[in-house]
């Protein structure tokens, strides 16, 4: 089977740029969760205003259906996906999911948005995005990755992750490589 992964984060963590050089690495197809938004949630995350989880419920489950479409044949979809309650959800439409959250520091993550304009996102939304953000859980198939590495060093680490076999870390918040003996 092909590799199957979701590139979480908040807004500005390289979620789309990450997603889409490992899909490329890894020969499946890329999804931007941003791509699956109907206009709607888009005007309403335009003028400054989160999501609600009735939000986003029909957008998870579009999402959950590429994520099942895309079993067999490996797939990244790069999605926010701050809450645990979203990935399981994604996790329906593909058990073996492996999540990579892209993580770092409001200070790094806001220095990021500055630096993208035009995202319909605006850097306003950040503080609501990390009250949100639910990481990884024991039990949640991934690992946690350091936004302030280089987008290759990410792939890198990813790719690594997807060969190895799907762990559920004791503790997924500490960054990888350092939660294990990986280097």
């Amino acid at each position: 089977m092909r590799p199957l992964a979701l590139v979480m984060g908040v807004s500005g963590s390289g979620k789309s740029t990450v997603g889409a050089a490992l899909a490329r690495r890894a020969g499946v197809p890329f999804a931007d969760a941003d791509d699956f938004h109907p206009a709607a949630n888009i005007a309403k995350m335009a003028a400054g205003i989160a999501l609600d989880d009735a939000d986003r419920a029909p957008w998870l489950d579009l999402l959950a259906s590429w994520l099942r479409d895309h079993e067999v044949g490996g797939g990244v979809l790069s999605c926010s996906a701050l809450k645990r309650s979203y990935r399981d959800r994604l996790r329906d439409g593909a058990g073996r999911l492996l999540v990579v959250h892209l993580a770092g520091s409001p200070a790094v993550i806001a220095r990021r948005q500055a630096a993208r304009p035009g995202h319909f996102m605006p850097a306003s939304l950040l503080a609501s995005q990390f009250a949100t953000l639910e990481p990884l859980a024991p039990g949640e198939p991934g690992a946690v990755l350091d936004v302030d590495r280089p987008v290759d060093v990410l792939v890198e680490q990813a790719l690594a992750l997807l060969a190895g076999p799907v762990a559920t870390p004791s503790d997924p918040t500490t960054p990888w490589p350092a939660r294990a003996d990986r280097s």
